[in-house]
């Protein structure tokens, strides 16, 4: 139970490719959906995608829709985001976030978020 535990990101030119990965306690992968939401100045915060764990579905943000993957290895209780085609305007600090299971599917209850990682794409 806690704060998620990041790894990745770091700068790229467009076109190019990052991944993120997230590792949560095990009450916290049961209990949450996992995602990453992102702050960029001057932009609200933006939910990039996240995904039901345990085998449910994942959702995209329509920007990053086609170009990024969310996707689970619930054994070693990790998420990842593959982040492909990246852009300058996909600059932003990214956070693994855990949002509160609830009837099924995701909610926008944010119960942690790990550490600030940047990312930064160069045209």
């Amino acid at each position: 139970q806690g704060q998620p535990v990041e790894s990745g990101g770091g700068s790229v030119q467009a076109g190019g490719s990052l991944t993120l990965s997230c590792t949560v306690s095990e009450v916290t992968y049961s209990r949450n959906c996992m995602g990453w939401f992102r702050e960029a100045p001057g932009k609200e915060r933006e939910v990039a995608a996240r995904i039901y764990t345990g085998g449910g579905p994942a959702y995209s943000s329509d920007a990053v829709k086609g170009r990024f993957t969310i996707s689970e290895e619930a054994a070693k209780r990790r998420v990842y985001l593959q982040m492909n085609s990246l852009k300058p305007e996909d600059t932003a600090v990214y956070y693994c976030a855990a949002y509160r299971k609830r009837s099924g599917t995701c909610s926008e209850s944010l119960d942690y978020y790990g550490q600030e990682t940047q990312v930064t794409v160069s045209s």
